[in-house]
């Protein structure tokens, strides 16, 4: 396995879709396309913005703590069919659970529980990946979006 971080989000230039950025310590990158709410709540986690009320991965943090178990590790397993799978690995009472994840779920929480995030050695990584980066005006514009949601803007 290989221990990556969270480099940045990019957004696709053709779909308009957000890319997560893993980056490994040799400076690979390997993107994954997520959608729009699981990218928000991967920037909310990035930035350190708390929202007023619980959004779902602040939950599945509350109530695995609440239920004694600790998020050792996010792995991402493998692709199939141009879907990557991810699994959690939750200690809890000395032993270890395995639970399916997408990766997108399993990186908003290990971000949350600063718990650490391995790709499989089978998923191929690129030298660099060509990504639009994000203007610090579009930034400032989400992070203001982010502070003024409200709980009924998700019913």
């Amino acid at each position: 396995m290989v221990e990556v971080s969270v480099s940045g989000i990019a957004l696709d230039n053709i779909t308009n879709m957000p890319i997560i950025i893993l980056r490994d310590k040799d400076e690979r990158e390997l993107p994954i396309w997520v959608g729009l709410l699981e990218a928000q709540s991967i920037l909310l986690a990035l930035e350190g913005i708390m929202t007023p009320r619980p959004m779902t991965h602040d939950l599945l943090k509350d109530i695995l703590i609440n239920l004694g178990g600790e998020l050792n590790r996010v792995i991402i397993t493998h692709i199939l069919d141009n879907t990557y799978h991810a699994k959690l690995i939750v200690s809890k009472n000395g032993g270890f659970i395995e639970i399916d994840s997408r990766p997108s779920d399993g990186i908003a929480l290990a971000l949350r529980t600063n718990s650490p995030i391995f790709v499989d050695k089978s998923i191929k990584f690129i030298n660099s990946f060509e990504q639009t980066p994000i203007s610090d005006e579009e930034v400032l514009r989400f992070k203001e979006e982010l502070r003024n949601l409200n709980p009924s803007d998700f019913l």
